[in-house]
């Protein structure tokens, strides 16, 4: 489904990305991990039409997703949470969530102004997504919640099932499980296993928690220096010298699995 060739992205003199391939199956979930400023969330942004490559292409369905602007990439069912969560703070969860419906709609400004017939037709097909979406998630307890009353973790499944509300093809996870504890870490990795059978979503998935990135892949590329130094199965890659030696640096007499 999603297909990556070639693709360099540099900041100044700085390499952020370097002759990066990288390809993505339909239906399943892929890990990219690496270590602090391996060039992972580079690789969502360009993805995603916010960061522009000098060289490379990044195929979704052969059609190059670079001669997009953002609002586009979404269209073509590609969707993404964020490592810094930003919620409407004065939003309920669910209209937190139909935001996340509402590129779906055709409407202009005047037919939302008069509530026409399809508008809120519209309205009734996103808030009952969004309610199965809640349910999918196991939070429908703080639907009606404010989004600034919810604790940080509660935030973070919020922002998850924004991105999950669009029927994506692609969903794009951007450390999922930072800031979480155990349980919750715990809990996500169970729903982010049953993504693709019950949304019919690839996901691709960069985090820092070694143990979720290889529980849930069935593929886990790793970055290092913008430069991808493995690509494999999850057992291939935890026993990898070279990917020990990129987490501990210690190299391959390193005492500890990178998931250790």
């Amino acid at each position: 489904m999603l297909q990556i060739e070639d693709l360099s992205l540099s900041f100044g003199g700085v390499r952020a990305i370097d002759d990066l391939r990288l390809t993505v199956a339909d239906g399943t979930i892929t890990a990219l991990i690496g270590p602090n400023g391996a060039g992972k969330t580079s690789v969502l942004n360009v993805i995603s039409g916010f960061y522009r490559p000098q060289q490379g292409r990044v195929l979704h369905d052969g059609f190059d997703l670079l001669t997009l602007p953002p609002y586009r990439v979404i269209q073509r069912g590609i969707t993404r949470s964020f490592q810094n969560v930003a919620l409407f703070g004065g939003l309920s969860v669910v209209d937190n969530l139909i935001v996340g419906f509402d590129h779906r709609s055709h409407a202009g400004v005047l037919r939302n102004l008069v509530r026409t017939p399809a508008v809120l037709r519209h309205e009734r097909v996103a808030r009952q997504r969004a309610h199965e979406v809640l349910e999918f998630l196991g939070i429908t307890a703080i639907a009606r919640r404010r989004a600034d009353e919810l604790a940080f973790g509660e935030r973070k499944l919020v922002d998850l099932g924004r991105a999950l509300m669009p029927h994506p093809r692609l969903v794009l996870l951007d450390e999922p499980t930072a800031g979480l504890f155990e349980a919750q870490k715990a809990w996500l990795a169970r729903v982010l296993s049953r993504i693709p059978a019950e949304f019919g979503a690839a996901v691709l998935v960069i985090d820092h928690d070694m143990r979720l990135a290889l529980g849930v892949s069935s593929r886990v590329a790793v970055m290092d220096f913008g430069h991808k130094i493995a690509d494999a199965t999850p057992g291939e890659v935890r026993a990898d010298p070279v990917v020990i030696a990129a987490y501990l640096g210690g190299g391959p007499g390193g005492n500890a699995a990178p998931d250790q």
